[in-house]
């Protein structure tokens, strides 16, 4: 039966050595990180239109009941940091994503997803809660961590300072042109806990999703994936080769405003700068002297970076315009390389709510819930039946999806 193990692929429980070590979204000729349980080789990327409209409560309904059985089975297999730890990963989640029905390709296979699993998980007895959401959701993430630590008897303070902190590295620190609107905080009992986190871009219509897994360094690399179109020039002061222009960054910052108002007057009119293009990718450097000095704290104020994004609440600019001051004054440059980077075969387990690879199939949603229903009960009492799942993840490793029916959904 392919077919069914294609749809159970996502459950497979094999685990092969990866050859992936780069901690970022480059799998290029790689694998999936050993403990995703899956060993998937990737090719191309996972674009993210922004797409409008809804989803049909008839499959909205089904992709309720289809997440909570996979979830379950997600747990007994995994436990509740296992779930954490594969949400955490952009693959998983796209595949995710794709087995319960959503686009393959839109901006709402982040928030539907999120908004599906959610909802799952707080009915469930699992010991794993989302918190956050879309808009006012995302804002209301810190009072949501809140009761979920009283739940769980967790650090309610350490999670919100996290859940801060983790946004503002993707709104302020990583300038690529998304705007964060979605913001989703996963965490199991123990405290384990994931991010994902999704900007819009409403010039080029384009979503990108960002992934984290609970880490004490946040700013050399930190990622476990970032999804959508590549572009030039984006600034990346969260990347590792970019660790001598922050410490610059707060050199500047404790040495005053006015001498920093002498470095920035630097950056104006400076042909030189654009005449090596190796050395600064940047063709337009729009800065306001005054509005930089008049958004930086006082002198020897700041001890490190986290608490010049969380207590001082330093913007995307001010950090640029002093980025390019430690680069052109200090000759310490900054990451200039986008961190973003396909799991549509998951998306032929049911099919997809615009049609893509066909129109959602409800007689075989139906047929998959109740196998899956089944499985869940009869392992309660022989927990080696999901070793059948894992025979059919090997069976479906090798299919491949015709190429022809990857299109875009409309």
């Amino acid at each position: 039966m392919p077919e069914l193990a294609a749809k159970l692929y996502i459950l497979g429980a094999h685990n092969r050595a990866s050859t992936l070590t780069h901690p970022a979204f480059h799998y290029r000729d790689g694998y999936l990180y050993q403990y995703l349980g899956l060993n998937v080789r990737l090719a191309g990327t996972a674009d993210l239109p922004l797409h409008d409209g809804t989803v049909p409560y008839w499959l909205l309904s089904r992709m309720k009941k289809l997440a909570s059985l996979v979830l379950t089975i997600m747990h007994d297999i995994y436990g509740p940091d296992g779930i954490v730890e594969r949400f955490a990963h952009p693959v998983f989640f796209q595949a995710f994503n794709n087995l319960i029905g959503m686009d393959w390709d839109s901006s709402g296979s982040t928030t539907v997803t999120t908004a599906v699993v959610k909802e799952a998980l707080s009915k469930s007895e699992i010991p794993v809660r989302v918190a956050g959401g879309k808009g006012r959701q995302a804002l209301n993430a810190p009072n949501e961590l809140a009761e979920i630590s009283r739940q769980f008897n967790l650090d309610a303070e350490r999670l919100i300072a996290t859940s801060r902190l983790v946004a503002k590295v993707d709104n302020v620190l990583v300038q690529d042109g998304y705007d964060l609107y979605h913001h989703a905080f996963f965490v199991s009992s123990t405290g384990r806990w994931a991010v994902v986190q999704q900007g819009l871009n409403p010039e080029v219509r384009m979503a990108r999703r960002y992934h984290w897994l609970a880490t004490e360094n946040y700013f050399d690399s930190p990622h476990t994936g970032v999804v959508g179109v590549k572009r030039n020039r984006v600034l990346n002061l969260a990347s590792a080769k970019s660790r001598e222009n922050r410490s610059v960054i707060l050199e500047l910052v404790n040495e005053g405003a006015t001498k920093v108002a002498k470095y920035l007057a630097l950056l104006r009119g400076q042909a030189t700068l654009f005449d090596v293009p190796r050395y600064h990718p940047y063709t337009k450097i729009d800065i306001e002297v005054r509005t930089v000095v008049k958004n930086l704290p006082p002198p020897k104020s700041v001890t490190d970076f986290k608490e010049l994004l969380l207590q001082y609440r330093v913007g995307p600019k001010t950090l640029r315009a002093l980025s390019l001051v430690a680069e052109l004054v200090f000759k310490t440059p900054a990451d200039w390389n986008d961190p973003a980077t396909d799991p549509f075969k998951f998306a032929f387990a049911v099919g997809g709510k615009d049609g893509v690879p066909y129109p959602v199939d409800r007689r075989t949603y139906d047929e998959l819930i109740a196998i899956l229903d089944a499985v869940v009960d009869k392992a309660r009492s022989d927990p080696g039946l999901y070793r059948y799942l894992s025979h059919l993840a090997k069976k479906a490793e090798a299919w491949r999806y015709p190429q022809d029916k990857k299109k875009p959904t409309l």
